[in-house]
């Protein structure tokens, strides 16, 4: 058995079964593998664009202030995306910006108006740093709280509730620059939601009471007892060895497809050197084809097979969702 050391934590690992996530169809046992109809459009993620202000140790998405896979979504790649849900009927739903750093993207506050105008309710996945704390960005951000209030969220990301953990994810200044962008929001009147990591082997409880400490501290308007309002994500490593999940899970693990993300969300990326958006499955399977779903939204309503890593140890074991 190969093993994978955490240059993190030294803590050593078995590396993925190479033979597993192979077939789309068959697991590496020769069992049916698990998929996830298609119900509804409850959430659309629109990826912003790759960069980022900042380079995390462990980025999922390979975002740095030089990474440029994903262009910067612009109102034009939205806007089809946006009459689409109303053609198809999904009513309102909820619109979430992700990246990369969302705030680098020059047409952030217009993008976010566009969803506004529409009746949606927006989630933003910042880290609150320099480029959310520009004026110009500051400006369009009061501007667009006084003109929606309570139908915008942003959901900042804060690794640990101590200096230490966060900055040897993000850098030296990091958490003190984060603890600035949320003090901002907070006295601005914003709705804030805090994302951290379960990379630090406390229990959830003890997280929640040492983010508390923190969110006291600061006077925010967050409930840690929420799961909504303090998101612990599990960690993703697509090298360290996880089930597959075969259609007989569901019954032995008590989960229901409906209960996983891909049911009921979808995202939407531009890829450098692409002549248009494309769809994507979900917020986390971007480097790999077979979850490129087509050019629209109606392309996009086929079951996801669960033929990934992080299918399994995100979405079904780790019981963990993008959304709001």
């Amino acid at each position: 058995m190969n093993i994978i050391s955490d240059p993190r934590t030294g803590e050593c690992h078995p590396a993925l079964d190479p033979k597993k996530f192979k077939d789309p169809d068959v697991t590496a046992t020769g069992e049916k593998r698990a998929s996830v109809p298609f119900k509804t459009l409850k959430t659309l993620w629109f990826f912003t664009g790759s960069l980022c202000n900042i380079e995390c140790l462990n980025c999922y998405i390979d975002s740095s202030p030089t990474a440029d896979h994903f262009v910067y979504l612009t109102p034009e790649d939205m806007l089809p995306f946006l009459d689409e849900i109303d053609a198809l009927g999904y009513g309102k739903i909820e619109i979430a910006f992700t990246g990369g750093e969302p705030y680098m993207n020059p047409h952030i506050i217009k993008l976010s108006e566009m969803a506004l105008e529409r009746g949606h309710n927006l989630l933003v996945l910042t880290n609150a740093m320099r480029p959310m704390m520009r004026p110009r960005v500051q400006g369009g951000l009061l501007d667009l709280h006084r003109r929606f209030g309570g139908k915008m969220t942003l959901r900042i990301s804060l690794d640990h509730y101590a200096q230490t953990g966060h900055d040897h994810e993000r850098g030296p200044g990091s958490f003190a620059a984060a603890l600035k962008g949320i003090n901002w929001l907070s006295k601005a009147g914003f709705s804030i939601n805090i994302a951290g990591r379960t990379i630090w082997h406390e229990s959830e409880a003890k997280s929640r009471r040492g983010y508390g400490g923190l969110i006291e501290q600061g006077g925010w308007k967050i409930d840690t007892a929420d799961p909504k309002q303090l998101v612990l994500f599990p960690e993703m490593d697509a090298m360290v060895d996880v089930p597959e999940i075969s259609a007989a899970c569901w019954g032995i693990l008590g989960v229901a497809p409906d209960d996983i993300m891909c049911s009921n969300s979808r995202m939407v990326v531009r890829r450098k050197g692409a002549g248009r958006a494309a769809v994507l499955a979900c917020t986390l399977l971007w480097d790999d084809d077979q979850f490129e779903l087509g050019a629209s939204l109606a392309q996009a309503r086929a079951p996801i097979k669960l033929n990934h890593p992080h299918c399994a140890k995100f979405c079904v074991l780790g019981g963990a969702s993008c959304s709001a």
